[in-house]
């Protein structure tokens, strides 16, 4: 069985990490600086997330976009493919991308070197998703 039921709860469970990322002074300003269009596309439930560090934010407070859905109008530089799942325990920590790369639990598509570049610049969502989740009062999908 999946962790998330369907799109509307993984969007609500993931979109809350994101819309946090990109304001927070340790992530978000490596994030930009990478200029970088990073397209997240999730199976079982299917959902696509694309990061637009490459253009000025539309919100105030942000350093980048996040934009749902398969008509963005953006061309990614970067595509990760993987389950929902899989997202859910690497934005917990318990994922190592390389070895998730190397058993094609992640498959990428694009410059591989820019995306582990950015691995440290991501480690604080690891300690955000856990406590959003709790805060959403979904402390059933926090991994201990």
């Amino acid at each position: 069985m999946s962790v998330f039921k369907d799109y509307d709860e993984l969007y609500a469970c993931l979109s809350g990490l994101y819309n946090e990322a990109k304001r927070d002074s340790r992530v978000a300003p490596k994030i930009k600086d990478s200029n970088l269009i990073i397209q997240f596309r999730y199976d079982e439930p299917k959902a696509i997330a694309t990061i637009n560090a490459a253009s000025p934010p539309t919100q105030e407070g942000a350093y980048f976009d996040v934009v749902w859905g398969d008509d963005t109008g953006l061309k990614p530089d970067v595509e990760m493919n993987m389950k929902a799942d899989i997202a859910h325990q690497f934005w917990h920590g318990k994922v190592n991308l390389m070895a998730a790369l190397a058993r094609r639990q992640i498959i990428a598509k694009g410059p591989i070197p820019k995306i582990l570049k950015l691995l440290p610049a991501v480690e604080p969502m690891y300690e955000m998703y856990p406590r959003i989740l709790q805060e959403m009062g979904r402390e059933d999908l926090v991994l201990k």
